[in-house]
């Protein structure tokens, strides 16, 4: 069946064209201070050199603004013309500054208009929501007017981590909120007649990225609006685990025809997220760096129900043969020429190669779905429901099946489809690590939670000590803690309310001083950063102390 899929307008960010039927753009974020012109000049050509088609710097305040000008001079005396996009948080003169200079401004609705959200309940009248929403107009109009005359486009960013008091009081903290927050800001921008606008719905939570840009592309078009999707996982963490995760929701909506432009958040040096972001998109679209035939979104199963699915592995010391047409069930799935007793390839001339095994060893009785990487990519996939799914790559780098095997795979464990995951493979990578990227998968689309979950910003200009350092000592003393999330936060500008989900959080609160969290509640203030990691694990180990004793 054809799908009808949600189109984006054209629209250009300096010499950058997006949208439509273009190649998905790929960006970067600096980690430098943006006063140090030098640093941030010499980053931002890493991340141009990497392949990154537009580079993002934070402007917290009027001083960062101004300086974007001394950053873009260096980069076009360099030879550049690679658009700059400046990062705003509550602070509209710092916005209104920036879109003088650079080609692109980013706001969040969340904190742009509104102050910093508190988490309590903001009760309001219709009259006095309508009464807001014009608040938030005449705040937007300089803005609006500034980009107007300079040509400079906005990207509308919404962080699952700061909708406002009063988005949350009437939506949640959910995808609905985000939704709303979003076509907000787009009505008052379309009804000022500007349309040069990007538009994104971030969070370090998969299932709720996924869900929020669909609910986001589908209010856009009942508005007749037709905006570039930006797409990533904010917060992603780093290393196989950040790329998977990564891969995993921006690879979903990409198979759907979602999505202009991408981001792999990842805590690492911002040109490494570039090869990534790559990846992506060559694993789903191909060397078109677009999906022109994408496939319906899977409906959301076993809802309520208790489901875990199961990771599976091959009889040892064996790799796939050729398949035999009659072992292929995906476009038949009443096939029933694998055997009963145990789902197993078969070659050419019928014979069982090889059986599935589940988790005790045990050989699967149940029905497999056996599938190549082109078939994961252009079918839509219901017939992978309540079967085991056996995808079959050929891959000789590690770090490429992962983001691969993520990318494809996905969208059917984000639906809560198979019984479970067996990845073969006729590369060089087998064995404990197909087993262990089966588990990472299911891991990023919290099918199953089998180990630690961190989530960990990608730095920025705003971030008071070294992240990623932080990171790996955290990950360190913490990884045995099966099942727990843990956040490692760069700032407070967002942090609390992106690792909402978190069980704790190690949040940056200025230079060397660190808050730890329970959930969202700050237990220990601006502690010294030599002593943050012990206070965290001795928390930790208290909470585990009390819960055993009651």
């Amino acid at each position: 069946m054809k799908v009808t899929k949600y189109k984006s307008d054209i629209i250009s960010v300096g010499t950058l064209t997006m949208g439509g039927d273009l190649p998905v753009r790929v960006q970067s974020m600096t980690n430098t201070d943006t006063l140090d012109t030098a640093a941030s000049v010499s980053q931002c050509i890493r991340i141009i050199e990497a392949g990154g088609e537009l580079v993002r710097l934070t402007a917290q305040g009027v001083r960062e603004a101004e300086n974007l000008a001394a950053i873009k001079s260096g980069l076009r005396a360099a030879g550049f013309n690679t658009p700059l996009c400046a990062d705003i948080h509550f602070n509209p003169a710092a916005a209104e500054t920036a879109a003088r200079i650079v080609e692109k401004v980013r706001i969040n609705p969340g904190n742009y208009a509104d102050k910093r959200a508190s988490f309590i309940r903001q009760e309001l009248t219709e009259t006095e929501w309508m009464a807001e929403l014009e608040r938030t107009r005449e705040r937007l109009l300089p803005l609006i007017k500034i980009c107007t005359e300079y040509g400079t486009a906005v990207r509308i960013g919404v962080n699952h981590g700061s909708l406002s008091d009063r988005i949350m009081t009437r939506y949640g903290n959910t995808p609905e909120g985000m939704a709303v927050s979003a076509i907000e800001f787009l009505k008052i921008f379309r009804g000022e007649g500007f349309r040069r606008i990007v538009v994104s719905m971030k969070s370090s939570d998969t299932l709720t990225m996924v869900m929020a840009n669909r609910l986001l592309v589908k209010m856009m078009a009942e508005e007749g609006m037709f905006f570039p999707v930006h797409l990533g996982i904010t917060e992603a963490g780093e290393g196989e685990d950040g790329r998977i995760i990564s891969a995993a929701g921006t690879g979903t909506l990409l198979a759907e025809g979602i999505g202009d432009t991408v981001r792999v958040s990842l805590s690492e040096p911002p040109e490494a997220e570039i090869s990534v972001a790559h990846a992506i998109i060559n694993a789903i679209a191909g060397e078109k760096g677009r999906v022109m035939d994408p496939v319906l979104p899977l409906e959301q199963q076993r809802a309520g129900e208790r489901w875990i699915p199961q990771v599976f592995a091959l009889v040892a010391g064996q790799t796939p043969g050729e398949l035999s047409e009659s072992s292929r069930s995906w476009d038949n799935p009443g096939d029933k020429s694998l055997p009963e007793e145990s789902s197993a390839y078969r070659n050419l001339d019928g014979e069982i190669h090889m059986k599935f095994l589940d988790e005790s060893g045990a050989a699967f009785t149940g029905e497999a779905l056996i599938v190549s990487p082109v078939e994961l990519r252009t079918k839509a996939g219901m017939q992978a429901y309540d079967k085991l799914l056996n995808p079959v790559f050929s891959c000789d780098d590690a770090e490429q099946l992962a983001t691969e095997a993520a990318t494809l795979l996905g969208r059917f464990f984000i639906a809560r489809h198979p019984a479970g995951l067996c990845i073969s493979n006729k590369g060089a990578v087998q064995g404990e690590a197909l087993r262990r990227l089966a588990f990472s998968i299911l891991q990023a689309t919290e099918a199953r939670i089998t180990r630690t979950r961190y989530i960990s910003c990608p730095t920025c200009g705003r971030t008071k000590f070294n992240l990623q350092e932080a990171v790996q000592k955290v990950k360190a003393a913490t990884a045995h803690l099966t099942g727990m999330k843990i956040a490692v936060m760069g700032c407070v500008v967002n942090g609390p309310g992106e690792m909402a989900g978190a069980d704790y959080g190690y949040v940056g609160a200025a230079e060397g001083k660190v808050h730890i969290y329970r959930g969202t509640e700050p237990v220990y203030k601006n502690v010294p950063e030599a002593e943050a990691l012990d206070r965290l694990l001795e928390l930790i180990s208290s909470d585990q102390a009390g819960r055993k004793s009651s």
